[in-house]
């Protein structure tokens, strides 16, 4: 594990009841959200403070090919499809972004950003959402304000249960009114 990097091993978190280690600092409210170069479906590359200046909710999941991650994605692309500019929902996974592309052209799941950490899980480091055994993003929410600033954070500490998805939306009306 590189130097520049700091292992949240107190952070409880587990899969299947198994404890893993995740790599960075998890981000807290009042926190800035960290800036990462992701690739698109397409396998752009984008930033995403080509995003600020927006309302947005980050769904992160390990991967589309699991059932709770795929009702993660679906549920929070229905609540992009009903929040329609107000907010930029951008789900992030370490899928690959052909995965990506296939997954939301099934799913007719159009209505949020999908992006893959898949490169150098670079994002996953920032947000202190890697988790190192396994390659993939630790499962967690976040609400970010159109000033980048971290409003409402949830990782979830049992990567295989669903987030609450109702306090996550309640966070996210609170604070675009």
């Amino acid at each position: 594990m590189p130097d520049a990097l700091i292992s949240n091993t107190t952070s409880r978190t587990t899969f299947r009841s198994k404890p893993v280690t995740i790599i960075g600092a998890p981000l807290r409210p009042g926190d800035f959200m960290p800036d990462a170069t992701l690739l698109t479906p397409e396998w752009a590359q984008i930033s995403l403070s080509k995003f600020s200046g927006q309302v947005r909710l980050f769904s992160v999941i390990p991967s589309l090919a699991t059932g709770i991650c795929d009702t993660q994605t679906r549920r929070l692309n229905d609540e992009a499809r009903r929040l329609g500019e107000r907010v930029r929902v951008i789900t992030i996974s370490a899928d690959l972004p052909f995965t990506q592309k296939r997954w939301q052209t099934d799913a007719d799941a159009h209505a949020m950003t999908m992006l893959s950490d898949t490169m150098s899980l670079a994002f996953g480091d920032a947000i202190g959402a890697h988790v190192a055994e396994m390659r993939v993003l630790q499962r967690c929410i976040l609400v970010v304000s159109d000033s980048d600033k971290v409003t409402y954070t949830e990782y979830v500490p049992e990567i295989a249960q669903h987030p609450d998805y109702d306090a996550a939306l309640a966070a996210l009306t609170a604070l675009i009114g």
